[in-house]
């Protein structure tokens, strides 16, 4: 029986894609809800399964545009498919545990050059793991941490190093763990490249918005003190009680959310010739995935307490990092925070993210010397942009917006009091 892979539609206004990667070969044996193949739209990146097990058959090439509803491959259930190119490691494990061969298991050879693995502050390693691997890792509670040292324990044989020498020129340098330097080759080459779908319409959108808005940017800057002492004395305890950790990302969020109630036209967009003010308050998270620039939305982020919002963000994280973010999870956004110092960036003026009129940018935490009641101080600082439409915000908003923000993120208990403090509260002020 032959069954046709087709490409489904991943939205309504979607009516081509782009073939991002074959994640198998032409002629392979495919297993029933095994992932076969990536595929890029203008707005998200989703995986096709196959539907039955058998000999598959690639009828397009990666890189190609094709049309909503296109034949990319076909499956022969009655044919049987050349086999993977090397047993996985639960395979060799059992296949040791049949033959009786004792505990120790040769390296498998797609593992010794599995993939890419970054330190991170916090302990954490990023593989490059595929989209069902990484399911079934979530679904058994695997972290990668566990295994990368699982693999560092075994035994790497004479075929694993062969099969490395064979394979190393094939697999791009940025993905081999190294401590080399890595030159430049020299000559005049260059390389190019098919811009994916997402690239396209995230490049049409950021044009579109330098050209369609009054778009300004106003700057000011935080005194992270509190808020770092805060996560300090409570993180421990934060984590365990929600099963999250406490991040700088939530106190934006909340912030935002309440200094709106003092400037709604910040919760603003244009659409015809109407001004449509939200009574709720979606932000969207800018979130940089492999394939590019994502913006997911939390929902309701006004009703939302530090540990919902911090849920939130690391269930839309990791569905980033895992090109598993849907059209649903970014469509909405009435505001967007972006975090740029993540990445070290000391000041930006971020991009609008369109219909919305405003953006808030976040920068690294400096220590730098500031006046604190006359006298010169080291205090970590962050410095804050918020960009907007100045046909929506007046720069009074604006910068009286980016004001409140500031002052409750110096004075978080501001939050809890509507933005004011807790003598102003008292008084009725």
């Amino acid at each position: 029986m032959i069954i046709e892979v087709k490409v489904p539609s991943p939205g309504e206004s979607i009516t081509e894609v782009q073939l991002a990667t074959w994640l198998i070969k032409n002629g392979q044996q495919v297993e029933k809800d095994e992932d076969i193949v990536e595929i890029d739209s203008d707005k998200a990146t989703l995986s096709l399964t196959a539907e039955a097990a058998g000999k598959i058959e690639l009828l397009t090439q990666e890189g190609e545009t094709i049309k909503v509803g296109t034949v990319v491959a076909r499956i022969d259930t009655e044919a049987k498919g050349m086999a993977k190119p090397s047993l996985s490691i639960v395979e060799k494990l059992e296949k040791s545990n049949k033959t009786g061969t004792g505990t120790t298991v040769q390296m498998p050879k797609v593992a010794v050059i599995a993939g890419k693995v970054e330190s991170k502050k916090d302990g954490d390693i990023n593989l490059k793991v595929s989209p069902l691997a990484r399911k079934l890792m979530t679904e058994n509670k695997i972290s990668e941490n566990e295994l990368v040292d699982f693999f560092k324990s075994v035994r790497i044989g004479r075929r694993d190093v062969e099969f490395y020498l064979e394979n190393k020129e094939k697999i791009p340098v940025s993905t081999r763990t190294s401590f080399s330097v890595v030159l430049w080759p020299g000559g005049r080459n260059s390389k190019h490249q098919k811009m994916s779908m997402l690239r396209k319409k995230l490049s049409q959108r950021l044009v579109s918005v330098k050209n369609e808005t009054a778009m300004l940017t106003t700057f000011n800057e935080v005194d992270m003190s509190w808020i770092m002492e805060f996560r300090k004395e409570y993180k421990d305890v934060f984590k365990e009680r929600h099963g999250v950790g406490l991040g700088f990302m939530s106190f934006f969020v909340k912030a935002v959310t309440e200094a709106m109630i003092y400037f709604p036209q910040v919760n603003s967009q244009i659409d015809g010739d109407e001004i449509v003010t939200f009574d709720y308050v979606d932000i969207s998270i800018a979130v940089s995935a492999p394939k590019g620039l994502v913006v997911p939305v939390i929902r309701n982020a006004e009703l939302l307490g530090l540990a919902d919002i911090e849920k939130h963000i690391k269930t839309l994280a990791v569905k980033a990092r895992e090109n598993k973010i849907t059209l649903e999870d970014m469509q909405g956004g009435t505001f967007t925070i972006t975090n740029g110092g993540v990445f070290g960036s000391m000041l930006s003026t971020p991009i609008i993210n369109p219909p919305q009129s405003a953006i808030l940018g976040m920068h690294n935490i400096v220590e730098r010397p500031v006046a604190v009641h006359g006298k010169v101080e080291i205090r970590p600082i962050m410095y804050i942009a918020l960009s907007y439409d100045h046909r929506v915000i007046d720069g009074s908003e604006s910068v009286s917006f980016l004001v409140k923000v500031k002052e409750m993120l110096e004075q978080p208990e501001r939050m809890l009091f509507g933005g004011k403090s807790p003598v102003e509260n008292l008084l009725g002020l």
